[in-house]
């Protein structure tokens, strides 16, 4: 089995309530310690502070060289397409095409879709327009917006390849749309039986379709460390984070050693994930990088 890719999530949003992480720092320790790519969320307001996604990623991409940058996810709809689709060209210009487009429908925090002036209810039917748009509007061809949008875009330059696009979500509606739209499909909260239930769904809705079946990749919480202590942190963090109860989403966290956590991503590969994005519970992010060298090795 060919070794999965090993993402990491940057530490733009802020649970523990101790400042601004050094996004470019930390993405410099990750490329230096073997990750394979960084990966940011996207939140225009939410429980915590939250560095803008397409700001953090160019940060990511100033400092670094190899290691790929992933929107994990963009809130699409969230977002006019022009400007959305200019700032993802323009960054997988400057990164030589470098980009991971996740694309997810969000929905958490409805204040942030008020204020954006988005009604929450139409973030799916928004989505899915402009992922039909998308293809244009990334590969510097004219492109039409439609309802509810109803624009036209010029040609927006300069353009390179267009990224592979990941679509976000547990639902049968994201599952679809990774068939419809996407390269690979990036679930979340999730075990090895979920992950065989999607992957076979997958190729069956790729079978309706006629289109390739997607990837699959997983984000997924971890804390490599002592169990009891990394438990605790990680209960801090997710609920600060998501302002919802650890035990409910205990079961699908990364918790304990180097060894264990390299068996927990082996069982999960062995069930279909072929792309991680690993998204530290620690308060010390660095020393969770340190740690996940000891993790690549063991893969």
């Amino acid at each position: 089995m060919v070794r999965p890719r090993i993402g990491v999530m940057l530490p733009i949003s802020d649970p523990f309530g101790t400042g601004v992480a050094d996004i470019a720092g930390a993405a410099q320790h990750l490329e230096r310690v073997g990750a394979d790519s960084v990966w940011v969320g996207d939140h225009l307001a939410f429980h915590t502070p939250v560095v803008e996604a397409t700001v953090a990623l160019a940060t990511a991409a100033a400092v670094t060289e190899r290691v790929r940058l992933g929107f994990g996810v963009l809130l699409l709809a969230l977002r006019h397409p022009a400007w959305t689709a200019k700032q993802i060209t323009s960054l997988q210009v400057l990164s030589n095409e470098r980009v991971d487009l996740g694309i997810g429908v969000g929905g958490e925090n409805p204040d942030e879709w008020a204020a954006a002036g988005v009604p929450v209810g139409e973030r799916a039917r928004r989505t899915d327009t402009v992922l039909r748009a998308l293809p244009d509007l990334l590969s510097g061809k004219p492109a039409t917006v439609d309802a509810p949008y109803h624009v036209t875009v010029p040609t927006l330059s300069p353009h390179a390849k267009p990224p592979p696009i990941w679509i976000g979500g547990r639902s049968e509606a994201a599952l679809r749309r990774a068939t419809l739209f996407g390269d690979g499909w990036l679930g979340m909260w999730a075990d090895a039986g979920r992950i065989a239930g999607a992957r076979d769904r997958l190729r069956a809705l790729s079978d309706e379709v006629a289109r390739p079946v997607p990837r699959i990749g997983l984000l997924a919480f971890v804390h490599i460390g002592q169990n009891d202590a990394g438990r605790a942190e990680t209960a801090r963090f997710i609920e600060g984070q998501y302002r919802i109860p650890f035990g409910k989403i205990e079961r699908y966290a990364l918790i304990g050693s180097a060894s264990e956590v390299a068996a927990r991503l082996r069982e999960l590969a062995s069930a279909g994930v072929e792309e991680f994005v690993l998204f530290p519970a620690a308060a010390d992010h660095h020393a969770q990088y340190e740690a996940l060298a000891d993790v690549l090795g063991n893969e």
